[in-house]
């Protein structure tokens, strides 16, 4: 057996007579007697044709392979899934969306636990890609490299997906005609990359890199560009430097640096989901995170970036000024980030951002600190009676930080669509979409159709809306989700009836049902538990294992 620590997982499969089986499959891939004794490092492509944001990964996952090759590694490329938000936003299939980052973790896994991969690169594009990814990484602990597929490109007129599903909202409204929303429909999404605003995607992109997770600038390139083949090409070089180092994705995935990951998703104007998918790839890599740790962070971090969906720039604008590097070196200068933190280079974080160059004068993209779009945090965690063990809101401050309204029930994202698109929702309306939950849905959907046909109605600053379900980092308004526990397991969510009032105040962080404990109480007693929708099938597992959102919606809990 070799004395080579680098090919610790791979030797056993490869190495000696006993393993001659082995070595005759590899060789009709590729295989040459010197490759046997290399270190052979996985790059896992997330490439489909189903969707933009990964129609080109196939082309970066090459250049992985080929930065890898060249350093001294042998690299193989296997596949993972993918499903698209974007389409499937709105019906049944959304289920699957949630689900899709444990399939995406589990078979990382899998195919590397199996094939004996001495390290790793995994590439991402789609909104589950990257924290299914960083999932699949942490259980392995082998050293590794995420690397982001990339932003798109703007559509006409400055649009993107966001603005098609607003055109639905404005069309019901009688802003836009047929044929204006076709027009938005055929120029909005110009090609390959990721939707195009501080959505989930390039949240969590933002996230692993100021996490250390990937190598520096990786989450601010356009899809289609040499910075971006550089990045992959890189990527594989790098694992064999960490392979070198024997640095581990526990050594980078520290609480210091999760914490420097919350800061930056604060400051650029993130997604919730980044709520979500933060506390599971903690869990995963077992690191104490809470949504307490949101509420603390947000206190002393603003949002500084006016980026959509709340704001008005798109990425591929961010990254034509320099990327999230600056906004960086702001945060670390102002003591926000911890600077010692180590990354993928094998450096730390500081001497990562060391001769970072700030913004160009007179951008006005990334704010100064004595000019924030909001002075603290605009993900808010709030509590209440209504959410005992918490709910996640994004509040920017221009949707107001106060709501009280009536309650106007609804057991589908579907049947809320339709009583918003048809004028039955009106101003004053608290809009509670349940038994939307990882459990209850299965799979904790999104709500993007209806935010934005709330938005396109012209009611983002007359309604609320609530949910156990989520919302996409395309939302934006008077919007609650993650409500824990949630209604299929018999939170207050699932008491609530129409016309009960609700206060929202993301001031003071708290959601609550304006009724009586005792009438909660005799609300509790005389609710049933639905009938689980699907008895078999991934669904079915899924909602069996998935635990709370407050926990991250992970499976694998002991």
């Amino acid at each position: 057996m070799t004395e080579d620590k680098r090919r610790r997982y791979s030797a056993p499969v490869v190495d000696g007579l006993g393993k001659s089986a082995s070595r005759a499959m590899l060789r009709a891939v590729g295989f040459t007697d010197d490759d046997f004794r290399k270190p052979q490092v996985g790059i896992a492509s997330t490439w489909s044709n189903l969707t933009p944001c990964n129609m080109h990964i196939n082309r970066l996952a090459e250049e992985s392979a080929a930065g890898a090759d060249d350093a001294g590694g042998k690299a193989l490329i296997f596949n993972t899934i993918t499903v698209s938000d974007g389409i499937a936003n709105g019906t049944e299939g959304m289920k699957y969306s949630l689900v899709s980052r444990e399939v995406i973790a589990d078979s990382i896994e899998t195919a590397a636990g199996c094939e004996g991969f001495d390290g790793l690169v995994a590439i991402g594009g789609c909104d589950k890609n990257m924290p299914g990814c960083i999932m699949g990484l942490a259980r392995l602990n082998r050293p590794s490299v995420f690397v982001y597929g990339g932003t798109i490109m703007p559509g006409e007129n400055h649009t993107d997906i966001i603005s098609v599903f607003e055109a639905v909202g404005a069309h019901a409204r009688g802003d836009l005609d047929l044929i204006e929303v076709k027009q938005i429909e055929e120029t909005a999404i110009p090609g390959p990359g990721s939707c195009g605003g501080m959505y989930t995607a390039n949240t969590m992109a933002s996230a692993i890199e100021a996490m250390g997770m990937s190598l520096p600038g990786s989450s601010a390139q356009n899809a289609v560009s040499d910075s971006k083949a550089e990045d992959c090409r890189a990527a594989g070089a790098a694992v064999l430097n960490l392979l070198d180092k024997d640095i581990k994705p526990s050594d980078v995935m520290t609480r210091e640096a999760f914490e420097n990951a919350i800061t930056v998703v604060i400051a650029l104007g993130g997604s919730t989901n980044a709520v979500l998918h933060l506390l599971a790839m903690a869990s995963t890599v077992g690191v104490e995170l809470s949504l307490d740790d949101f509420v603390e962070i947000g206190k002393r971090v603003p949002v500084l970036a006016d980026l959509r969906p709340s704001g008005h720039y798109m990425m591929s604008e961010l990254v034509a000024i320099g990327g999230i590097q600056p906004l960086m070196k702001m945060l670390l200068e102002r003591g926000l980030l911890h600077g010692d933190c180590l990354t993928v280079t094998g450096q730390t974080l500081g001497e990562n951002l060391a001769d970072v160059a700030p913004y160009p004068e007179g951008q006005d993209i990334i704010h100064a600190f004595d000019n924030p779009i909001k002075a603290d945090s605009h993900l808010r965690i709030l509590f209440g009676n209504l959410a005992p063990t918490g709910s996640v809101a994004k509040i920017t401050g221009k949707e107001g930080t106060h709501f009280t309204g009536r309650a106007r029930v609804f057991h589908s994202e579907e049947e809320a669509q339709e009583r918003i698109l048809d004028g039955t929702v009106v101003a004053g309306d608290v809009l509670v979409i349940r038994y939307e939950g990882p459990k209850g849905g299965p799979g904790m959907r999104e709500m993007l159709s209806p935010t934005s046909a709330i938005m396109g109605k012209g009611l983002g600053s007359d309604v609320a809306l609530i949910t156990d379900g989520r919302f996409s980092g395309g939302s934006h308004g008077f919007v609650v989700g993650h409500i824990t526990p949630e209604a299929a397991e018999g939170g207050p969510i699932a008491l609530v009836q129409d016309g009960d009032t609700i206060t929202i105040d993301a001031v003071t962080n708290r959601i609550e049902l304006d009724i009586s404990e005792a009438e909660m109480e005799k609300r509790r007693k005389a609710w049933k538990a639905p009938e689980p929708r699907f008895t078999r099938g991934v669904l079915a597992k899924y909602a069996r294992t998935v635990s709370s959102a407050s926990l991250g919606a992970v499976t694998d809990l002991p």
